[in-house]
């Protein structure tokens, strides 16, 4: 069974955080994962998508709403559960492997939905402050990045260990 690897991130992000997801989602594809995100037409969850797509990667949407205006392009598979922000406990369930870019509420939410049923998370680009929280929360689950390239190395350590 292949793997699904969730790529979370704030629709407002920072241009490394879109940098960052662009390039998980082409890593994501390129060996033969599945990317999964919220499945919107912004910020992280876009750029993830985009690059697992271009690189001929399954990509998953759970979707927030019903509105497919919202839904981003590179989507083929969307979960329409117009659940909003409640969506983020199956988003987290259905992946395998939890992969944070950036940080926002609703990605505050998603990381710590992981920690409860064990998921590995990768945080990557976030403050000390930040990651020090959730590595003293659940410090054998939680790995730390500083960017897509440390987060790929993590990521195969992880996938090679399962």
């Amino acid at each position: 069974m292949k793997k699904i690897i969730g790529i979370m991130g704030a629709t407002k992000a920072s241009e490394q955080d879109l940098v960052n997801s662009y390039e998980l989602g082409k890593y994501c594809a390129k060996n033969g994962y599945i990317t999964l995100t919220g499945g919107l037409k912004y910020g992280v969850m876009n750029e993830a998508l985009k690059g697992a797509k271009e690189q001929g990667g399954l990509t998953i949407g759970i979707m927030p709403t019903d509105d497919r205006t919202e839904f981003s392009e590179y989507v083929d598979i969307p979960i329409v559960t117009t659940m909003k922000a409640g969506r983020n406990y199956i988003e987290i369930l259905t992946s395998d492997i939890i992969i944070a870019c950036g940080i926002s509420a609703g990605t505050s939410s998603e990381i710590s939905l992981a920690i409860k049923p064990k998921k590995k998370i990768i945080l990557v680009g976030l403050s000390e402050e930040v990651n020090n929280f959730y590595k003293n929360l659940a410090p054998s689950q939680v790995f730390i990045a500083k960017d897509y390239k440390e987060t790929i190395t993590i990521l195969e350590n992880l996938c090679i260990g399962e």
